[in-house]
């Protein structure tokens, strides 16, 4: 999903979803992850209850000021938000390859103003990464 660069990520959480396909040993690939990791930007009720609805378990640490209004509320302010922790480390993950994509200085300041081109230098960037993944000898 490809927005512009001042858009926020969060709005376009529910239409990344919906476009994800996991693959399996066998089969077309599923339409549903087993879990969700995100990072608290992400954590807002619509996003929870999309997750609740179709049976992904939400990974998502719940904001500091979602928590205090929670709280202030007594008990109608509901049960807190719980995620697993473990699972969240691995996020860590999709971050280092957001970084490595960002190494190439125009994917990172977006110099490309038309999206197809913006778009082709990720494709180039992701094969330049998968080829060094290919070649490098442990």
């Amino acid at each position: 999903m490809l927005t512009p660069g001042q858009a926020g990520d969060s709005p376009q959480f529910q239409t990344v979803l919906d476009k994800v396909r996991v693959p399996g040993p066998v089969g077309r690939p599923r339409t549903r992850p087993q879990a969700v990791a995100a990072d608290r930007a992400y954590s807002s009720r619509a996003n929870r209850a999309y997750l609740r609805r179709r049976h992904i378990t939400a990974v998502i640490p719940e904001k500091i000021d979602q928590q205090a209004n929670r709280r202030k509320k007594g008990s109608a302010g509901g049960r807190p938000v719980t995620y697993d922790a473990e699972r969240y480390k691995q996020r860590n993950t999709v971050e280092r390859c957001f970084q490595k994509i960002k190494t190439w200085r125009g994917l990172a300041t977006r110099y490309d103003k038309a999206p197809v081109s913006y778009e082709a230098g990720l494709h180039l960037r992701g094969s330049v990464m998968w080829l060094k993944l290919l070649t490098t000898t442990t």
